[in-house]
């Protein structure tokens, strides 16, 4: 166990959610505050909590502790501030009431609206205004992920960089693999396809790419499909579709390693249950095959009903085929683009785990979210695996030694 985990060190897995985080501007919001005197500090709190409690801000602590050259100063949170502004008149009756009683001098300060989610967060909240954190406890966020299983998450993100390809003119492409996380079962693994890969040979690799170059190609690589999508245009051939390349091969602009890989999954299931359909279609197409329309409206519900039921009856004894990709994670050593991520929102996919972001064109955090579109009939996970540069090393090592 021990083994296994130095593995890992300095690994990092990071939730990358739908929405992205709000601008300063977006997040704040105006109050009211004064200095006060420490011994003063009690007695104006109750008196506040009663006048004017804060309901809406309650992360927010209402005293801020500052230290000025050894000594203690304390401010406090008034009121929230009015459209109209931040003078005396502006302000509740009650609160104008306290701030003549103790004679206070009040200003204006920008507190946070919504409470942190995350600790970077909470950070820069108090450098605004103190406020209050209570880590979030949402399974779908990395404090849902036990140690173990973040343990089998890096070994996966591990496997998919090893497949990254460096071939004989130093390309990299991307990797993909999905994996059954009920019990780590690989189901596919692929790599970006869009053009024939060059094997690695006893002198394929030259050892006079450093690290340093291998470190670039791998965050900044414009190769990988995903990173520049349109990439093949530069090497194909006008008024064709399929477009023949130097050799007979040919190019093919969807071949993503993200698609290739759902496509291998499909393969699979198709030779691991080959009598049986992912969502009973075979059912309904052969249902609706021997009746006509009018008898159709007729008897549709109840007749369906028992086919469908005969159906799944003769199929109970046999494996369950699954449907599509649900409940499957994906590992990718780029973060998707647009195209693939959609993809695998139509696949069901549960979990994506990528490495480098796509700064061009990711789907996934860098550019767009589209794990945080309202609109789509299926949400899916989103985690960054942060590699520390020894263990990238490493892996490129062993690349030159296969």
């Amino acid at each position: 166990m021990a083994a296994a985990n130095e593995q890992f060190v300095d690994w990092d897995i990071v939730h990358v959610p739908g929405n992205a985080p709000l601008s300063l501007e977006d997040s704040t919001v105006n109050v009211v505050a004064a200095k006060i005197e420490p011994k003063l500090a009690s007695a104006i709190i109750r008196q506040l909590n009663q006048i004017c409690p804060l309901e809406n801000l309650r992360h927010v602590k209402r005293v801020k502790k500052e230290n000025s050259q050894g000594k203690v100063e304390l401010s406090i949170i008034l009121c929230l501030s009015s459209d109209n502004g931040s003078s005396i008149e502006a302000v509740p009756s009650g609160v104008r009431q306290l701030i003549e009683n103790y004679n206070l001098s009040f200003f204006d300060a920008k507190v946070s609206k919504c409470q942190a989610t995350s600790k970077e967060e909470w950070e820069e909240q108090c450098k605004l205004w103190p406020t209050s954190f209570h880590p979030p406890t949402n399974p779908e966020g990395v404090s849902g992920l036990n140690a173990e299983e973040i343990k089998s998450i890096y070994s996966s993100m591990k496997s998919v960089l090893q497949l990254v390809n460096l071939n004989i003119q130093h390309k990299v492409v991307n990797a993909a693999v999905i994996v059954n996380p009920s019990n780590g079962q690989i189901i596919s693994n692929a790599q970006d396809d869009i053009l024939p890969l060059l094997r690695s040979s006893e002198e394929n690799i030259s050892s006079n790419l450093n690290y340093e170059e291998m470190k670039y190609k791998w965050s900044n690589n414009k190769e990988v499909a995903c990173v520049n999508p349109w990439g093949w245009l530069e090497q194909s051939c006008p008024d064709h579709n399929v477009i023949p390349c130097d050799g007979g091969f040919t190019l093919h602009p969807l071949k993503h390693a993200a698609m290739v890989a759902i496509e291998k999954a499909a393969v699979r299931d198709r030779q691991f249950f080959p009598n049986s359909s992912p969502c009973g279609n075979d059912c309904y197409s052969e249902f609706y095959s021997v009746m006509g329309p009018a008898k159709r409206l007729k008897t549709e519900e109840v007749q369906l009903t028992e086919k469908v039921s005969e159906r799944f009856s003769d199929l109970a004894s046999e494996a369950t085929r699954p449907y599509l990709c649900t409940g499957f994670d994906i590992y990718l050593a780029w973060e998707p683009c647009p195209m693939c991520a959609m993809a695998l929102v139509h696949q069901r996919i549960k979990r994506i785990f990528y490495a480098f972001q796509n700064q061009r064109v990711g789907a996934l955090g860098t550019v767009h979210r589209l794990q945080g579109e309202k609109s789509l009939n299926h949400h899916y996970s989103v985690f960054r695996i942060l590699v520390p540069d020894k263990a990238l090393g490493e892996i490129f090592l062993e690349k030159l030694k296969d």
